[in-house]
């Protein structure tokens, strides 16, 4: 009887790195996780990473068991298996992530960025089942995004293709202080972008009443906004629709240029539901033309929040491949 495989799911995060060993149905049977931060050294890292996943790997009936290792890592470059100049890992410049890893653990290894990792994961074990054309937005602390056209995930030529977050949304808009640029989507639509809409919306008019200003400025972020929300406050409704107004004249242009089947949205910001969906769909098909309106799905996604970024990464070891350009 053949062994059955597994793949190991690895998600790199700026403060920790979170691992499991996933079958085939996406049932992950080992979680673990380390530190990203502690090594300033990326060979020090995979030494600790190794021995992180040695009781896992025996778990599995050992290395043959494994049928390859899939990595979601900031900057991850499919083709070159390079995390290229991420600027919130300790470890600078080019790093040969794949080529370190095939020579620890002998088996083939896979690296992409997290947000198309998820949209992997979306396809083959969440909502995008079956779906050949799809784009996942991750809307968290910032906002990430993967496109899939025609059953394949979209890398462009250099590995990078999808930053959909960092496209400009609002002309000489809000500041990204992570990157110099004004009026992009994350500016607004992250959960970051969230705090700043409310600290605008409240010092536009000082004399309206708000929930929101029973906190310190310091101590408002976007589960307090939502909690607000809830209670009916006006204010922080109208956050809600405004950046369901930015979210959605996005995806309108993002529907327009790929034509897919769903927009699939991923990450805490989700947990508004309705505050932010409605929002955003009715604006989405206010600015499409007349032959994209009421065809693309809008939907949340199906995963578990704690287990998406181990199942995604997993995924690309059960994707087909393309042939990587080095």
């Amino acid at each position: 009887m053949r062994q059955q495989e597994y793949a190991i799911g690895i998600d790199i995060g700026g403060t920790n790195t979170v691992f499991g060993i996933v079958d085939h149905r996406g049932d992950i049977s080992y979680r673990g996780a380390i530190s990203t931060r502690k090594h300033k050294d990326v060979n020090d890292y995979i030494d600790e990473l190794a021995a992180a996943l040695a009781p896992a790997i025996d778990q599995v009936g050992g290395i043959n068991g494994i049928r390859g290792i899939g990595i979601g890592a900031p900057n991850g470059n499919y083709y070159k298996g390079t995390i290229e100049y991420a600027p919130n890992l300790p470890w600078k410049g080019l790093v040969p992530l794949i080529q370190l890893m095939n020579d620890k653990f002998g088996v083939p290894c896979s690296l992409t960025n997290d947000a198309n990792a998820a949209a992997v994961g979306e396809m083959m074990y969440g909502v995008a089942r079956g779906m050949r054309d799809f784009i996942m937005i991750t809307l968290g602390t910032g906002v990430g995004s993967g496109i899939v056209a025609n059953g394949q995930l979209i890398y462009g030529h250099d590995g990078f293709a999808g930053e959909l977050g960092h496209t400009t949304i609002i002309p000489g808009g809000r500041l990204h202080k992570g990157t110099g640029l004004r009026g992009s989507l994350e500016s607004y639509a992250s959960a970051t972008g969230v705090t700043l809409t409310a600290l605008e919306f409240l010092d536009r008019d000082l004399k309206r009443d708000s929930l929101l200003r029973n906190y310190a400025k310091e101590e408002i972020d976007s589960r307090i906004v939502y909690e607000c929300a809830m209670q009916g406050d006006a204010i922080a409704k109208e956050v809600y629709e405004f950046t369901g107004e930015v979210l959605g004249l996005a995806l309108a242009n993002f529907v327009m240029f790929s034509s897919p089947e769903a927009i699939i949205l991923f990450g805490g910001m989700t947990k508004a539901g309705d505050l932010i969906l409605k929002p955003t769909r009715e604006h989405m098909e206010k600015n499409l033309l007349p032959i994209f309106q009421n065809k693309v799905k809008l939907l949340f996604s199906e995963l578990r929040e704690a287990d998406a970024a181990i199942l995604g990464a997993s995924a690309l070891v059960w994707e087909v491949k393309t042939d990587k350009v080095v």
